[in-house]
């Protein structure tokens, strides 16, 4: 009796088409397994590809795995480039983009955590090309921000890495529990929250404006009134003269 069982056959796609189907099979892989419990031979499967041909496109698991997590982030670029200028206000521009970041974790907790384990704690985190696209990313909060100072709107006087690193590092620490399965995220509650604590400090306040406002005039006035006292006082006129 001769063994029948059926041979794999793979569909032959071209190349970009190749690392395409690869890169989704090893996002779904890894978001449903982790990374340690992430077989390439099950993200070759599922693309329809031989396992060698994987270890063409990519060395090897970590490899494949930072191109997933570039691939995530590139993504969240293109769409942060494609809204924002849709949306008008400075305070409403920067409650998107807050609202974003939470919305992408919320969805792909996984990912968030591979990304926070596996490549941004290793030691050559910052010479990866990952963290020249997670800049990118980021610097969306400073640009908004750097926008509300230009229109007056808020203070000039904070670093912009430091409220980029505020946003971002809050927001981490505020999903860590959801993102490690152990509770949920209130993502508007949590936006509205932040939004409120980072405007009110960045804000330019309205008392201080008038205020210093205030202090120019009397400064002008004392300025005229010096101008004047030092001004050589007028010989009167007598009466019956012409002047």
């Amino acid at each position: 009796m001769t063994n029948s069982t059926p041979r794999k056959t793979f569909v032959r796609l071209g190349r970009e088409e190749r690392v395409e189907a690869i890169l989704a099979a090893a996002l779904s892989v890894f978001s449903e397994r982790g990374y340690e419990n992430a077989a390439v031979s099950e993200i070759a499967e599922r693309a329809g590809v031989a396992e060698g041909t994987v270890y063409k496109y990519c060395e090897s698991k970590r490899a494949l795995l930072l191109k997933v997590i570039e691939q995530w982030y590139q993504g969240m670029v293109e769409a942060y480039s494609r809204d924002l200028p849709g949306i008008t206000g400075i305070r409403e521009r920067l409650r998107f983009v807050i609202w974003r970041h939470l919305r992408t974790i919320y969805d792909n907790p996984q990912l968030c955590r591979l990304m926070f384990q596996e490549i941004r704690s290793e030691h050559d985190y910052y010479e990866l090309d990952v963290h020249g696209t997670i800049r990118r990313y980021s610097k969306f909060v400073m640009d908004v921000v750097e926008e509300g100072v230009r229109a007056g709107e808020f203070r000039g006087d904070v670093p912009l890495p430091l409220i980029r690193d505020m946003v971002f590092g809050c927001i981490e620490h505020r999903a860590w529990n959801y993102i490690s399965g152990r509770g949920d995220l209130n993502i508007e509650e949590t936006a509205d929250q932040l939004m409120g604590m980072l405007c009110d400090g960045l804000a330019i306040r309205g008392e201080s404006g008038g205020l210093r406002r205030e202090t120019e005039r009397l400064a002008a006035v004392a300025d005229r009134l010096e101008k004047l006292l030092d001004k050589p006082a007028e010989k009167p006129i007598k009466a019956g003269r012409k002047p």
